[in-house]
């Protein structure tokens, strides 16, 4: 799940406690959203400052008509933070890495809300644990 920082950052859903994550307008990230479900967790991604990965969140709240639509047709979830990564993975490293060569974040990276398959988390939480110099 991307969001500038400068709009809304780790920091602020973690001041707030649980956060709505609505305003999304592409059909494939609203797919996504619609396919989450209470307990589910995501990567919380700060996008244009920063790059990163820096912690995840579990969705608290699934299947909420967004509240910024008047058309009924876009989705929204309400996430709370669950962990600050131990380190931030960065969209260099992802896009270095051949073992993420598929992502979703690199193959459709416009998406705000983007697919993470069990692998891909794995490894990603495994980079998130381990000094930058020694991988």
């Amino acid at each position: 799940m991307k969001s500038e920082p400068d709009a809304y950052s780790w920091d602020d859903l973690v001041t707030e406690g649980e956060g709505t994550w609505d305003g999304v307008r592409n059909y494939r990230a609203r797919n996504n959203l619609q396919a989450m479900e209470v307990g589910d967790r995501a990567f919380f991604y700060h996008s244009n400052i920063g790059k990163e990965i820096v912690g995840v969140v579990e969705i608290s709240a699934a299947g909420l008509p967004d509240p910024t639509d008047d058309t009924g047709k876009w989705a929204a979830v309400k996430v709370r933070p669950v962990e600050k990564l131990a380190r931030p993975v960065t969209l260099a490293e992802i896009k270095a890495d051949p073992a993420l060569a598929d992502i979703e974040l690199l193959k459709l990276s416009r998406l705000s809300v983007a697919e993470v398959r069990p692998e891909e988390w794995a490894y990603i939480m495994k980079l998130a644990s381990s000094p930058k110099e020694t991988r």
